[in-house]
């Protein structure tokens, strides 16, 4: 493990939603980050990161357990973390104070992510957090495993949709991220009090749509632009019922601005106290995102329906001081990797039932990413033969299993449109990729394949799939690798297996959020 004098702190921060372009700290040309900016001065800046799927479920438990989605096996078809001790866990068994702070529905006691945080709030504007712990989890959990009781999730979910469009429509879905500062403060200063070294983990929901930004920021970034009369509903554009012309984009995307300019704040406000209260240095602090978001690039809103690198090649900054604090444009980084980073810094074994600590796996030693150079723990779930013979180390793997949470909306919004959706479309899909820096291979489950090379076409314009090219030849064949490890092709799964399998009032949450109706 690393060379630190022993334990240390850990703030870990999830910018959700949160797309690298937008931030002026990657070299965007409006100033949504300045804070960023100062944080890059102490950090390195990493460019190629990448998360392992492109939405919040799997992006977390693969955070919080250091494996790939395929083996947590937390995913659409899934939606809840089982038989996998995670991160917070172990860090708490070792005598550190852990605390989440969020208002993402899926990081919560239902969904298992919350597990091993001794102080949790998940900040809900529908229904407060001490509601969605203890007997409601339980809930969750009995009706998605009992044949009867699925059925009477189908009818929430036309009474959670009802909200998300109230919120949408209206201006609602205030930000919390104020308060979840102020939380972060009580908790250090009360862990500190005890003697505890502590985790903080918080995940800010302010880019995630709709788009409703304090007003400051949004005269700032979207000036007249009302966020009740744009798009705010993404499967209404991606299943053709609703088209947005450029002047919309571009309203839209000052919104978002605006809500990451708001994040960026109050980052700043949490950096400067950790500063003024001499708690900085002694404390590894990381800053990433989950996942980005499409702004009609391949005809698709939102973060579903595919893995291109807008949603998947996340920002990533890490604050150590075993950590060169520069700008890296070479290092290919797998978020899960953040999970081994933690362990280390912390000198922390994996408790019972954890990913082992993985030294190839952390951002804190010399051979990161350098397989062949370092023993494999036992056990290792994450570590492949190919790994261990030095043959991935330049590859990133994208698994994202059928996105069945939003097809109800999607289908519903394209049903009252007139629109019949292609079963073998992408909205149907499952999808993997392989990455490198250079080079793509995606594999599509109902679509054709498709392939970029990301140094000549970043925006992935060109499909190289059925070329010669030896970058994309050599990306595939590292896909087939990982394939392979994660138990080659995909299972046969229906519409109705899956949404039968999803859950119960946690849809009425999740509807807030536009991922069903």
């Amino acid at each position: 493990m690393s060379e630190t004098d022993g334990p240390g702190n850990v703030l870990f921060v999830v910018m959700d939603t949160v797309r690298q372009s937008h931030l002026s700290v990657y070299g965007y040309d409006r100033p949504t980050t300045p804070n960023l900016a100062d944080f890059a001065d102490d950090a390195r800046v990493f460019e190629e990161a990448v998360a392992p799927a492109p939405w919040t479920l799997p992006v977390h438990a693969s955070l919080f357990t250091g494996l790939y989605p395929t083996q947590h096996g937390a995913t659409q078809e899934n939606p809840y973390l089982e038989g996998a001790t995670t991160l917070a866990e172990s860090l708490s068994a070792a005598g550190y104070a852990t605390a989440c702070y969020s208002s993402n529905a899926w990081i919560t006691p239902y969904t298992n992510l919350a597990d091993g945080f001794d102080d949790q709030d998940n900040f809900f504007q529908v229904m407060p957090g001490d509601l969605l712990s203890g007997p409601l989890s339980k809930i969750w959990k009995t009706m998605n495993d009992n044949d009867t009781l699925r059925g009477l999730a189908d009818r929430l979910v036309e009474l959670g949709n009802t909200a998300h469009e109230y919120f949408a429509e209206s201006g609602g879905s205030d930000t919390k991220t104020p308060e979840i500062v102020d939380r972060v403060q009580d908790f250090v200063e009360e862990s500190e009090e005890r003697g505890d070294e502590w985790f903080s983990f918080v995940n800010l929901m302010d880019a995630h749509l709709p788009y409703h930004p304090p007003e400051a920021f949004a005269e700032e970034f979207a000036p007249g632009v009302d966020s009740t009369e744009v798009c705010q509903n993404s499967k209404e554009y991606n299943s053709g019922a609703r088209d947005i012309d450029d002047d919309e984009w571009e309203a839209i995307q000052g919104l978002y601005d605006a809500e990451i300019a708001h994040i960026d704040h109050h980052l700043g406000r949490l950096f400067d106290w950790l500063q003024e209260t001499d708690r900085w240095e002694d404390t590894l602090v990381v800053v990433c995102a989950d996942h980005g978001e499409l702004f009609g690039e391949h005809g698709l809103y939102g973060h579903e329906f595919g893995i291109y690198d807008p949603l998947v090649n996340v920002p990533l900054m890490v604050k150590h001081p075993d950590v060169e604090a520069e700008r890296d444009t070479e290092t290919q980084v797998e978020l899960q990797d953040l999970y081994h980073t933690v362990l280390d810094h912390a000198g922390v074994a994996a408790d019972a039932g954890g990913e082992p600590f993985d030294r190839a796996r952390s951002l804190l030693d010399a051979d990161y990413r350098e397989f062949a150079s370092v023993d494999a723990p036992r056990g290792a779930e994450s570590r492949f033969a190919a790994h261990d013979e030095g043959e991935l180390d330049d590859y990133a793997f994208v698994d994202y299993h059928r996105p069945v949470v939003e097809l109800n909306q999607l289908e519903s919004k394209a049903s009252a449109a007139g629109i019949e959706l292609d079963p073998d479309s992408r909205f149907y899909s499952r999808m993997r990729a392989g990455r490198r820096v250079d080079g793509k291979y995606i594999r599509n489950e109902r679509i054709p394949d498709e392939a970029y090379r990301l140094d000549t076409d970043p925006d992935e314009l060109e499909d190289l799939a059925e070329s010669d090219d030896e970058v994309i030849a050599a990306t595939e064949d590292a896909l087939v690798t990982f394939e392979s490890e994660m138990d080659g092709e995909w299972d046969d799964v229906t519409d109705e297996d899956v949404l039968d399998d999803m859950g119960e009032e946690a849809k009425d949450r999740l509807s807030d959020l536009g991922y069903i109706e």
